[in-house]
């Protein structure tokens, strides 16, 4: 696999994460809820601003440490790593399909373990100072670990197999572009863009990034698996 491969294999992946809906939607909570108690849009500005940058860190933080791990583990990463991953990505793909969304007393709601939904709610909405913000982004992160973790896995895998003078770059630009529509979306919230238009917009569409995100998933499981695994037994590689 060249550097240019795997740099658009990273991409491909940072752009399926981003299609994920967990942050957004609290962000949309947390300002929403500040708003509503008329809270200044400058202080709505760093609370959504403090939020972001709690989840830029630990999406940062979780594919790095992800990554050293597996470079002090292993000289060349073996074939059965990258099988793992494949089979995970389209096992998390087919899971996506099924139960991103469900239905709630309250609508459709994201399919995460209730208890961790609903201490995100009440921490949104309870959250006035930046410090808290902060905080909220980064255990949002970990509330969708169970969806992100066959994207995070599969990254670091292919991090650790670029030269290491590149590694630093490919970590940047998957953190960019993986928390790139929560900064356009808190952007818009400090420029006071309506709430409830893009909470609409989100509404209207979720169907077909669940559709995407899933499907996407599974390709790029399946591609990797064909490039990692068949091409490399096709040409005598071997394990």
């Amino acid at each position: 696999m060249t550097t240019l491969e795997t740099f658009i294999l990273l991409a491909a992946a940072a752009i399926i994460q981003a299609s994920f809906q967990l942050s957004v939607s609290m962000v949309t909570v947390m300002s929403g809820h500040a708003l509503g108690k008329k809270t200044a849009l400058a202080r709505v500005s760093q609370l959504t601003s403090s939020f972001s940058l709690g989840v830029i860190t630990m999406t940062a933080l979780s594919l790095a440490f992800l990554s050293f791990v597996l470079a002090s583990l292993f000289a060349e990463i073996p074939t059965i790593l990258w099988s793992a991953s494949s089979g995970l990505m389209v096992g998390v793909g087919l899971a996506v399909w099924l139960f991103y969304y469900r239905r709630g007393s309250a609508g459709t709601i994201l399919w995460i373990p209730r208890p961790m939904a609903d201490y995100l709610t009440k921490r949104a909405r309870a959250t006035t100072i930046t410090p808290e913000a902060f905080g909220l982004g980064l255990t949002s992160v970990i509330g969708e670990v169970i969806f992100t973790i066959a994207l995070t896995f599969v990254a670091a895998l292919l991090l650790v197999d670029l030269p290491l003078s590149l590694q630093l770059a490919g970590l940047l630009m998957y953190v960019v572009v993986a928390t790139l529509p929560l900064t356009i979306i808190a952007t818009q919230v400090s420029a006071g863009e309506s709430i409830a238009r893009i909470q609409r917009w989100r509404e209207q569409n979720k169907h077909f990034l669940q559709f995407a995100g899933g499907g996407a998933l599974i390709v790029l499981g399946v591609y990797i698996y064909v490039e990692r695994i068949i091409v490399h037994f096709m040409i005598g590689g071997g394990a």
